[in-house]
């Protein structure tokens, strides 16, 4: 069943040409990713084909009474809505019938109107609704739905916007970069999510292991073309390098035969007859073939770092928490030269605070952080750095300095630095505006390996980067002689360039684990799993022994009451606790209201232990 048609659709904008007369086609059951470099025209042709573009020429077609879901690459949402009004923005009374039961569970309604709000999800069967809804935003750490859309975190608006289009549940699923602002866990839940329960999307990802764990084709959009792949990222890159080849031996052939036609032109006599002015018309199309530059333009990162001491970054138990929010508990660690040490754990648990504490941007409660005296960070941050919008690229090079020092002496102007980055003389006086989300991220990160550091701290670096980027980031990193600490939640990118992790596990507790990320869960669950067959063991035993009392066999229905209810109110407890652990992570918060939301959370976790209890008493009673 066909899906999606588009014909020869074109698109420019100004005098560069994005892509002309591609054609593409989607039926039901494709699961395709969409690859290309930054600023070719990924999201525009999402949006030529989801509507809020119109294409220069062709035409596009969507099945009638397609239900199509979008997720913006920079969600697009109402400021003024809450979290809960954007989730359930729609007619449908399921969702209006579960908007309402959560008001009333938010704003503890009196016992009539929540009374009223469970039977219209008994009447309309929403219970499993609900629960997905949850499920949904539980596993995407989205907490607080009275909260405004507007005093929310780009990162959150992302997670919000997800959550509300899986939730509606469309047949054609486009999402555009949807890992950026996950975290691992997060990431581990969409993938099986997504192969669950949608067999038909279009997906723009620069995660190539969860492009490969999602999707079954690869379509590149190159030099404003379109190219077709079935299978994963590795055969995707082994088909594009025999395309390349043959490319390139195709413009060869024509510029062997476009010799001898420029002989034949340049004799040709003044009268022609059909014959020859046909061989004319040949002749400017391989002209044309003949004239393809096939080049590669390649990012060169080249820098000259200052030498390291003996002495790099040493933590002497150093403890670190917000009031009851533990970060670090009795640390110690030793950076060593060479160190390629990536940070792992769920988003609020303390990765930012700790890089912080690295380069003394945060201090510690107790113990001392000794920083060498050679040592020169350099800091990509997950907010990028603030350059204005009417700021030329080049004037933000400029500003930084005119001339960079390269090894052996050699040295590269702002522009000579500005075209190794892959910005041509022309996008070089471009406004900052103009460039799209990937191409900011590398001017990014040219004015801070510009300043030749000799310890480097990337935080998310693969965000918005394509894999050609990404790509080369890593052959740099992996030549990079000096220290490195990544917190990243690509874990191709993990696991390619760190030799061990710093798995931060909340309460203070750090392992130092010597592998990778998937390694390390791999590790957890055969702990876990002896963990389990220890517990069962010992409660085979226990059952085994004569008691001298009898326990329940039935729950009352006053207990059975109490049982449901318990169940959402630790959700919700929980919801609220993931909130005030993401809130307290913020650097620039007032002392005042740390003390205040650390308090919450104290209690908080307090009433999760006695209702947990409380649970398990009850659920041990059939």
């Amino acid at each position: 069943m066909n899906y999606l048609y588009a014909e020869n659709i074109a698109k420019s904008f100004g005098d560069k040409e994005l892509f002309r007369d591609i054609t593409l086609s989607i039926n039901k059951g494709q699961r395709i990713a969409l690859v290309a470099k930054n600023g070719f025209g990924k999201t525009s042709l999402l949006h030529i084909i989801t509507g809020q573009e119109t294409p220069d020429s062709g035409s596009v077609l969507l099945r009638k009474d397609l239900t199509v879901g979008f997720l913006e690459q920079e969600a697009l949402l109402n400021d003024d809505l809450t979290i809960i009004e954007t989730i359930f923005d729609s007619e449908n009374p399921v969702v209006k019938a579960v908007k309402f039961y959560e008001l009333c569970l938010e704003e503890d309604a009196d016992s009539k109107k929540m009374q009223e709000a469970m039977e219209q999800m008994d009447v309309l069967n929403a219970w499993d609704f609900e629960s997905k809804a949850k499920q949904i935003l539980t596993k995407l750490s989205v907490g607080e739905v009275n909260r405004k859309i507007g005093t929310l975190s780009g990162g959150q608006k992302k997670r919000v916007g997800l959550a509300s289009v899986l939730l509606h549940e469309p047949e054609f699923l486009i999402l555009d970069e949807p890992t950026n602002h996950l975290d691992l866990d997060m990431i581990e839940w969409l993938e099986e999510y997504l192969k669950k329960n949608y067999d038909t999307l279009l997906l723009v990802t620069h995660d190539r292991d969860f492009l490969d764990n999602v999707c079954n084709e690869v379509i590149e959009l190159d030099n404003g073309k379109l190219f077709f792949y079935t299978g994963n990222y590795e055969h995707y890159v082994e088909k594009k390098t025999e395309r390349q080849e043959n490319d390139a031996l195709a413009v060869d052939k024509a510029r062997n035969l476009l010799r001898k036609e420029l002989e034949w032109m340049r004799r040709q006599p003044k009268a022609r007859t059909v014959k020859a002015k046909s061989r004319i018309d040949s002749f400017y199309d391989i002209k044309e073939e003949a004239s393809r530059d096939l080049r590669e333009k390649e990012l060169k990162a080249e820098i000259k770092i200052n030498r390291l001491g003996g002495k790099i970054v040493d933590f002497h138990h150093v403890h670190k928490k917000f009031d009851q929010l533990t970060i670090l508990a009795d640390f110690s660690y030793k950076f060593k030269p060479r160190e390629r040490l990536g940070i792992a754990g769920r988003n609020g648990i303390g990765k930012t605070t700790f890089l912080n504490l690295i380069t003394g941007q945060e201090k510690p409660d107790a113990g001392k952080i000794v920083i060498g005296e050679t040592v020169q960070f350099g800091y990509y941050t997950q907010k990028g750095m603030k350059i204005k919008d009417d700021q030329r690229v080049i004037e933000v090079v400029r500003d930084i300095a005119d001339y960079i020092t390269l090894e052996k002496g050699k040295t590269l102007s702002a522009s000579q630095l500005l075209e190794r980055f892959l910005f041509d003389r022309n996008k070089q006086y471009d406004y900052v505006a103009k460039l799209s989300g990937g191409e900011k991220r590398r001017l990014y990160l040219l004015t801070i390996l510009m300043k030749n550091p000799n310890f480097l701290i990337l935080d998310e670096p693969t965000n918005d980067l394509d894999i050609i980027t990404q790509n080369v980031l890593e052959d740099f990193l992996e030549e990079y002689p000096g220290c490195l600490v990544v917190v990243s939640h690509d874990r191709h990118f993990m696991k390619k360039i760190t030799d061990h992790l710093l798995v931060f596990e909340g309460l203070g507790k750090v392992i130092d684990f010597p592998g990778t990320y998937a390694e390390y869960l791999s590790w957890k669950n055969e702990k876990k799993e002896t963990s389990d067959q220890a517990k069962n063991g010992r409660k085979q035993e226990v059952n085994a022994a004569p008691t001298a009392t009898k326990s329940k066999v039935k729950r009352s229905y006053k207990e059975q009451r109490e049982f449901e209810l318990l169940e959402k109110e630790i959700e919700k407890l929980e919801f609220r606790k993931n909130e005030l652990t993401i809130s307290l992570q913020s650097t620039d918060l007032p002392f005042n209201d740390i003390q205040k939301l650390s308090r919450e959370l104290t209690s908080v976790m307090q009433l999760i232990d006695e209702k947990s209890m409380r649970w398990l008493v009850l659920s041990e009673i059939a």
